[in-house]
């Protein structure tokens, strides 16, 4: 890799560019060096695309909460400066934040998307790009917040909120030490992995999940594809999720083929005894595939986690 290069964005005209969307516009196509959008305090309303032909980009902040990219897209409404034929229509098209270059890399970002609750599919981000990392990032909306499409993806130290299915996708993404919010009724995760043969999932490590103060309100997920697959390991319940744990989205058929698992998970809406009887807890020797970075860094002679993302050595639960 060559040297990186570093550019601005300041919404006062102090910095490269004034908005995100021109410096990533800026970034040369087929681009093969790590390239540093350092974006200043400010709250950001526009849509940014970033193209399959930019890979290696990194969003910087200073703090998550000081840094906003938002806007208001839904399904059913979607106002882009990119045409319908490039960024998709519905679901697929309405992300506040379209990443579909590789090796992209976020860090101390607010993603929002801004619509109303009842607004529907209202996504803050999708990715559809492989080998993408969010290092204490926040994730804000309501239905279908976070839209892990596609690819690998690792996400650290990050918060998320929604309702319904505000973490979905079929991508393959390993979330450590996060914060799940659970902001009303509804669904934590909607993995859509459609075969056995695949090896997409998410799985939340350590993580913490939480809600409004009620109780028995939220599920840990449903299977949006037939064969959904996600794993809850050493992660803090609160009241919100409900006993039962999961839902199998109206089908009893799904309830054969998807993979939903906990591991060592602690707190009032841990409740192993009262589980769908089609979820499982883990033993030792199954969990240890997903308690590790090797789950989303399989290849030890071309990692990507360890060498371009900057981390220390993965270390096992």
């Amino acid at each position: 890799m060559a040297a990186s290069v570093i550019i601005t964005v300041a919404q006062d005209g102090t910095g490269n560019y004034v908005t995100v969307q021109e410096a990533i516009d800026a970034v040369p196509l087929g681009n093969n060096r790590r390239t540093v959008i350092r974006v200043a305090p400010g709250i950001y309303k526009q849509p940014v695309y970033v193209p399959k032909t930019k890979n290696f980009i990194t969003l910087a902040g200073l703090r998550p909460e000081d840094t906003v990219l938002t806007w208001h897209n839904t399904a059913t409404q979607i106002d882009h400066h990119q045409g319908a034929r490039l960024i998709g229509t519905g679901t697929f098209g309405c992300g506040s934040v379209i990443v579909e270059g590789e090796e992209f890399i976020a860090e101390n970002i607010t993603f929002e998307n801004s619509a109303p609750q009842g607004s529907g599919q209202a996504v803050a981000i999708r990715v559809t790009a492989d080998r993408c990392a969010f290092y204490n990032c926040r994730f804000l909306g309501w239905q279908d917040t976070l839209y892990l499409h596609y690819g690998k993806q690792y996400l650290r130290d990050c918060y998320i909120e929604g309702s319904v299915d505000f973490i979905f996708g079929n991508s393959t993404a390993l979330l450590e030490h996060c914060h799940i919010h659970c902001k009303s009724a509804g669904y934590v995760t909607a993995q859509s992995r459609k075969s056995s043969q695949e090896t997409t999932g998410y799985v939340f490590l350590r993580c913490v999940i939480t809600g409004v103060g009620g109780t028995s309100y939220a599920y840990l997920g449903r299977p949006w594809g037939p064969f959904g697959r996600v794993v809850y390991a050493y992660t803090y319940m609160d009241a919100c999720i409900k006993h039962v744990g999961w839902d199998n989205w109206g089908k009893t058929e799904n309830e054969r083929s998807a993979c939903f698992y906990e591991y060592r998970c602690y707190g009032p809406g841990s409740c192993p005894s009262k589980r769908v009887a089609w979820a499982r807890e883990l033993i030792d020797e199954e969990a240890e595939q997903f308690l590790m970075h090797r789950f989303i860094d399989p290849d030890s002679q071309r990692p990507w986690l360890a060498q371009r993302m900057a981390l220390r050595i993965p270390y096992s639960a």
